[in-house]
């Protein structure tokens, strides 16, 4: 009976963190690249919704997950590392390293970056953040160039791009 008990309580737990990812009606994502002439590295940070972020987590691992402790860092790392990522102009990924990550009440913002790499280096960016969990996810990628800002849009359908 407590095993029925258990399994019940985490079923709600886990449909009312599905229902709180689903329950606005848009769900994007802000990346933004830019270099960084002091230490020469291309630095990656990604704000994403808190909520859906910790329900996507909880779905892959049928259990709440925190972001904030380690194991629920990893899981998001290993999840970003699959679903983001920069390509050079031979088609092979470019190595990001991942630096870190701060989660509040409304985002979890993540830390990313490429060293000792210009901007001109990276031919194209995969980003399908949550896009794979949520249908309508629109994930925004503005590329700093000096003073310029270039924005571009991904999607499900349209996952990898040209950067410009």
């Amino acid at each position: 009976m407590k095993n029925v008990l258990l399994k019940l309580a985490l079923a709600a737990a886990l449909c009312g963190a599905s229902a709180g990812a689903l329950a606005h009606r848009f769900h994007t994502a802000i990346t933004e690249i830019a270099h960084n002439d002091k230490t020469g590295n291309v630095e990656v940070v990604h704000t994403l919704m808190a909520h859906d972020v910790d329900a996507l987590l909880a779905l892959r691992a049928k259990t709440m997950v925190d972001v904030g402790d380690r194991a629920g860092e990893e899981q998001l790392r290993a999840y970003i590392d699959d679903h983001f990522y920069l390509l050079s102009a031979d088609g092979k990924r470019l190595p990001l390293r991942w630096l870190g990550l701060t989660a509040g009440v409304e985002s979890v913002v993540v830390y990313q970056e490429l060293e000792q790499t210009a901007l001109e280096k990276i031919a194209r960016v995969h980003h399908d953040i949550l896009a794979d969990f949520l249908p309508n996810q629109t994930n925004t990628l503005n590329v700093k160039r000096g003073g310029e800002i270039r924005s571009q849009t991904f999607d499900r359908k349209n996952s990898e791009q040209a950067l410009k």
